[in-house]
């Protein structure tokens, strides 16, 4: 055997290796039941209670409603009373587990005492860092951000702050136990860089970053820390797109990530999202940077806001509330 005929047969090795690999990790992403099977008590058997922020509607309502399905006791904490207690309701009605109701703001800065005050001693298995802020309806360059130095504390606040907060109060309690689960809400938006979706996007980057570490942190310790990264849900922060192939309804969002919370520190949570991302990622930078794509992402954006909300009496479009409570 000459060289040539050696070398091209290596080639050929390696060449064919790489696309099997690549291969096993595309069915990871088509068959997680396949790959990453939960036990029927999986969730149960980490904890009497799980925790979710930003649980009063939409992704966060979902996760807690699917986590008491799996027969775990809930703490849903977000901004609105009323709503929690609605929530609350629906909960312990349809599934009979309990649901604790508690009120915080996580746009402000003095409310975590409170909550480790409201979660002392609770045998808390799962925490879902999931409430988060957007702060301009339409995209926008940073500096046209709508009250910019407040927007800039109430989104650190709510999407970076809260997360790292909610696991300093959450994660010892599971670290002594040996066990539990922490599943952080990223987006999509993370996996590339997006302009006029600049204070959002790197706040979720920050999400990802901190998730990876503290997973290879606490693995040995027996903590499942992974962050979970969705592009399209129809929610009030999405305004209520039309659901389909790419648009997900928050339940079937929350039901497919579930299945992939033994597959790593990251995930988009379905096969549609996972395509959208793997998509992105290949999209060259200066088409993603050119003026052309911004411009054309917010008349995109206006256009959509037009047609989902009625004109008022001036025949302007009402704008959504400044922040948007995420999910």
């Amino acid at each position: 055997m000459d060289f040539c005929e050696l070398l091209c047969i290596s080639l050929g090795a390696v060449v064919s290796i790489y696309f099997g690999v690549k291969l096993v990790l595309f069915s990871w992403i088509l068959f997680p039941t396949v790959w990453f099977p939960l036990p029927k008590l999986f969730f149960t058997s980490m904890g009497e209670w799980a925790v979710v922020t930003g649980a009063s509607e939409g992704i966060g309502k979902a996760y807690a409603f699917a986590l008491a399905e799996r027969g775990m006791n809930v703490v849903i904490i977000s901004r609105t009373k009323a709503n929690l207690d609605k929530v609350a309701k629906e909960i312990g009605d349809t599934t009979g587990r309990k649901a604790k109701v508690v009120v915080a703001d996580f746009t402000k800065d003095d409310v975590f005492d409170q909550i480790e005050d409201e979660l002392k001693e609770m045998n808390i298995g799962v925490l879902v860092n999931n409430v988060g802020v957007i702060v301009n309806a339409v995209p926008c360059r940073f500096l046209e951000t709508s009250n910019l130095d407040q927007s800039i504390n109430q989104l650190i606040n709510c999407n970076v702050k809260a997360l790292v907060k909610m696991c300093k109060i959450i994660l010892p309690g599971m670290v002594n136990r040996g066990t539990g689960a922490i599943i952080n809400i990223s987006s999509g938006v993370a996996s590339s860089c997006v302009p006029l979706y600049t204070l959002y996007a790197a706040s979720k980057v920050f999400v990802h970053r901190f998730s990876q570490a503290l997973q290879a942190e606490y693995k040995e310790k027996g903590i499942i820390i992974q962050a979970v990264a969705p592009f399209s849900v129809s929610t009030r922060m999405t305004f209520y797109q039309a659901p389909g192939t790419l648009v997900l309804t928050p339940d079937e969002f929350v039901n497919t990530s579930l299945q992939y919370l033994l597959s790593g520190d990251n995930t988009y949570g379905s096969i549609s999202h996972s395509l959208v991302g793997w998509l992105l990622q290949r999209i060259p930078d200066w088409i993603l940077f050119s003026e052309c794509m911004q411009n054309n992402l917010q008349n995109y954006i206006k256009e959509a806001l037009s047609e989902r909300q009625p004109p008022n009496k001036n025949n302007a479009i009402r704008r959504p509330v400044y922040h948007c409570m995420k999910d």
